[in-house]
């Protein structure tokens, strides 16, 4: 019972791994740098060299099939943006369609700095408004004093 469980083992860690696509010698090292520069749109956190999903697989196979037919780099880049969309590309395009990508993350911590300043300082403007003229604290005393009396 121990050997099957052992097995089943053996065989649900082997079928997790990402399937290995060989490549010529001569594509190699651009194979990988295309793979270290595409992302996964399954995992989107991770690169299709990084990614072990389905999705990956075919793409890494897609990439390897350009390849050998002999498109550069760049077509290769286009193929997958005009297919996938730019999310794809780890460094996007820079153009009307991207700007969200590559400005947003900007906007946003302009927006959120901006959000803080005002509540610092409408903060402020309580604290000084809560403090009393010296002609309303000479009012308090005489109160104070004419109880005490």
């Amino acid at each position: 019972m121990t050997r099957i469980a052992m097995w089943l083992l053996l065989l649900s860690i082997a079928s997790a791994h990402a399937q290995i696509v060989s490549v010529a010698p001569e594509y190699q090292q651009r194979y990988n740098n295309l793979l270290h520069e595409l992302r996964c749109l399954v995992c989107q956190n991770q690169t299709l060299a990084d990614s072990g999903s389905g999705l990956a697989d075919d793409l890494r196979l897609e990439v390897k099939r350009m390849l050998e037919e002999g498109n550069s780099d760049q077509q290769i880049f286009a193929f997958m943006s005009d297919r996938y969309g730019d999310f794809v590309l780890y460094k996007p395009p820079l153009k009307p369609r991207t700007w969200l990508l590559w400005f947003g993350p900007f906007v946003l911590l302009l927006a959120g700095l901006i959000g803080i300043r005002r509540v610092v300082q409408a903060n402020n403007k309580s604290a000084d408004s809560t403090q009393l003229s010296d002609a309303e604290m000479k009012k308090i005393n005489d109160v104070i004093q004419d109880r005490d009396d």
